[in-house]
This record gives C-alpha cells, structure tokens and sequence, in this order.
C-alpha cells in the first residue's frame, strides 16, 4: 500500500498508482484539501475539504467535534471509511487534514498522497471536472485527547526533560523578525526549530514529494528530535505544525501530540515566556 518500505509506517504515504486503483472503491473518500482550484480539475470522485473549513471562529483552533462530524458526513465519511486527501504537493494542507481526521477518530485510516495533484497530474491520470455529490456518511467524531497539547499543558511541561517543542515556522520567525500579525516575535523557550519545507524534496521541479525515509531520519536526528520523547510540533495555526506531525507518524514516532493554538495563541498571551535569539 505505501510507496516505501523503508518509512516505519509507509502505509500512510500512497501513490498516484495506488491512488488510482482505489477510485472505485465504495470504502475509500478521497479528499481535496486545496484551498482553490477543485472545480478547475480535480481527481475523479474527490471531495473537497480545505484547512480553512477547519479553522473554529476564533481564527486559531480546530473546530468541535460537532462541526467535524458534519463536514466529514457530508462528505460520505463513514465509520470504517479508508480516507485518502491530497493537496497541491507541499502536502501542508493535506497533513492538517490528516492531522484533524485522526484527532476526531481515523487513526491510521487516512493517507496522504505523495506530490498531491501535481503527483497525479505528471503521471497521466484522469482529471474530473465534476461535482461529486456524495452519500451522508455516519462517522461521529470522538476526541483523541493524546493527539493535542494545550497552552494550559504547555506551560506545565515547558522545563520537562521528556518533551520536545518543535518550531515548524521560517526562521525568520522563528528569531522573531517576522512577526505575522503577532503582538510578540520569537519561539517558545527550549524550542528546537526545523522548518516545515526542509522535509520536501524539491528535486524535480514543481513536483514536490517528502523525502526519503533515510534522509527524514537524520533531519530530525540531527536536529534532536529525539524519539523516546514526546514531540510537540507548532507553527503559527498548526498547519506547518500538522505537517510536521504527519513526518513523524510516518517515521514512527509514537508520542507527537501538537500544540494547537500554536503561536497564535503563545505569541499573542502577554503572560506566556518567549525566547528571542
């Protein structure tokens, strides 16, 4: 099912061939997570979906579980439904979406489409114009409670030894000279930065995919991401934090739970302590 065995839960990661043989599979919904251009084309059957659809009103947060429930009902999401989201490439939409499915309840029932719809598109494969008006599903949403750090649980783990916050922004926010409508720059303090883009690899042009499992292995290795820990990835909305989020499940760390009011939250609570470098 994975494209690699090398990947510790290669599962997670299809390609356009896979992708394609499931199309008229009655148990697999297949989601477009791009933010614009499903009615220009889009792959046959695919439903759309965007990150900002999940975004609850206060602009920072994930929506409820009621919310949730809806959107992927209507969707025809079901209970045992085998989920498949793709996004343009850089896989940054896709992995927020990936990364709400499993919060709500898909633990290892959703993949990701490596290279997204550019993937598809190289490789010859259909393209659909059409609206897909699909079945009301019966998946209900259920809070996965190890999937999510909180401010509140932030705070009380900021000096543990067993966790490691991991900074997903560009350095230039990261140093706090970009500060992205945030009343205050800068990271959390201990925070490891490796930025969300350094896992994709960009080597045939606009045909991003993820790296291979040796190279991901030693990005964050190197960078410190230690596996016996517990990894709390954010950004700014847990976008780029989600992406990172889908790297690790895909190279098998077991404890990675984001921080989802992320910097948004963080760098705007004049109470929380900052690093600036």
């Amino acid at each position: 099912m994975g494209i690699s065995e090398q990947y510790p839960n290669d599962f997670l990661l299809v390609n356009a061939d896979w992708v394609e043989q499931q199309l008229h599979d009655e148990q697999v919904v297949i989601i477009d997570a791009r933010p614009k251009g499903y009615e220009e084309g889009h792959i046959p059957g695919a439903v759309s979906l965007t990150s900002g659809q999940l975004k609850a009103a206060d602009g920072i947060h994930i929506i409820s579980s009621e919310r949730f429930t809806e959107l992927a009902q209507e969707r025809g999401i079901n209970a045992d439904t085998t989920v498949i989201v793709y996004d343009d490439g850089l896989s940054n939409n896709s992995a927020r979406v990936f990364y709400a499915l499993e919060y709500y309840g898909k633990w290892d029932n959703v993949r990701i489409l490596n290279g997204g719809f550019t993937s598809w598109k190289a490789s010859g494969k259909t393209i659909s114009k059409d609206t897909v008006e699909a079945r009301q599903g019966n998946f209900e949403a259920t809070i996965n409670p190890e999937l999510i750090t909180t401010q509140g649980q932030l705070v009380q783990e900021l000096n543990g030894e067993q966790v490691v916050h991991l900074d997903a922004r560009t350095i230039e926010e990261f140093r706090g000279t970009e500060l992205r409508n945030n009343e205050r720059g800068g990271y959390i303090p201990g925070a490891i930065h490796l930025e969300w883009t350094d896992t994709i690899d960009k080597t045939i042009p606009d045909q991003p995919k993820f790296k291979s499992y040796l190279a991901l292995k030693q990005l964050f290795e190197s960078a410190g991401v230690q596996k016996e820990k517990t990894i709390v990835p954010y950004c700014q909305t847990n976008v780029r934090g989600a992406h990172q989020y889908f790297v690790l499940r895909l190279l098998g760390y077991q404890n990675v739970r984001p921080y989802e009011g992320s910097w948004a939250e963080w760098g705007n609570d004049p109470n929380t302590p900052i690093a600036i470098d």
